[in-house]
């Protein structure tokens, strides 16, 4: 058996000049991923583009793949942070939730387009298999929260199949995201609308006693 990959960042910087290093070679290591792609990226090479050591860069990474987690995390925590400020600007309304599915889109695609080389690193999230987890991690964790909310508005529902319904609904804005980003023949609009409309469409019946007509 494998050892496992270490993905854990070695060290969390604090003051201002090593936070200014980490995130430097984060946007190296996207902008790299998103040129050369995963197998010819290495640590070697994000150092020198970045202008640092390859010591300095062990310092904060192990390898690599530490380096693309935490490119996946930082993507992540983005996508996840509209939501929870959509959840506390709305308070959980039924209303809003419902009927402003195209914003919470629209923003999560807003903030993954101002990433450096999002997309490389979404596909990488993807496609590595040492890196999938962070994706399907931070997507359970949204799923948990979601449909703790939804549940206090349904509390009879059966917890198992609304967190189903949450979840399938998380992969079908993420992948809107993706084309958004790669479809040049659709307009975003386009893509954001007829997003939140399948989405009504699927949540239609949860919601029908809940929205005021």
């Amino acid at each position: 058996m494998e050892n496992p990959v270490d993905l854990e960042p070695k060290i969390q910087p604090r003051q201002k000049r090593a936070k200014a290093t980490y995130e430097r070679l984060l946007d190296v290591a996207a902008r790299l991923l998103e040129e050369e792609g995963v197998e010819r990226i290495s640590t070697n090479m994000i150092a020198e583009h970045a202008g640092v050591t390859v010591p300095a860069l062990y310092r904060y990474f192990p390898n690599k793949y530490a380096v693309l987690r935490a490119l996946g995390d930082r993507l992540m925590e983005k996508q996840n942070d509209v939501i929870a400020d959509w959840l506390r600007e709305r308070e959980v309304s039924p209303q809003i939730i419902y009927g402003r599915l195209d914003e919470v889109i629209e923003r999560t695609i807003q903030v993954t387009v101002e990433q450096p080389g999002a997309l490389a690193v979404m596909r990488g999230l993807r496609a590595v298999p040492v890196l999938q987890e962070v994706r399907l991690s931070s997507h359970r964790m949204v799923a948990d929260e979601l449909t703790d909310h939804l549940l206090a508005m349904k509390p009879d529902f059966s917890r198992d199949d609304l967190w189903l319904k949450v979840r399938f609904s998380i992969e079908v804005g993420y992948a809107s995201v993706e084309m958004a980003m790669e479809e040049d023949r659709v307009p975003r609009e386009a893509i954001v609308r007829e997003t939140a409309a399948q989405l009504r469409a699927y949540w239609g019946a949860f919601f029908s006693d809940l929205v005021e007509k």
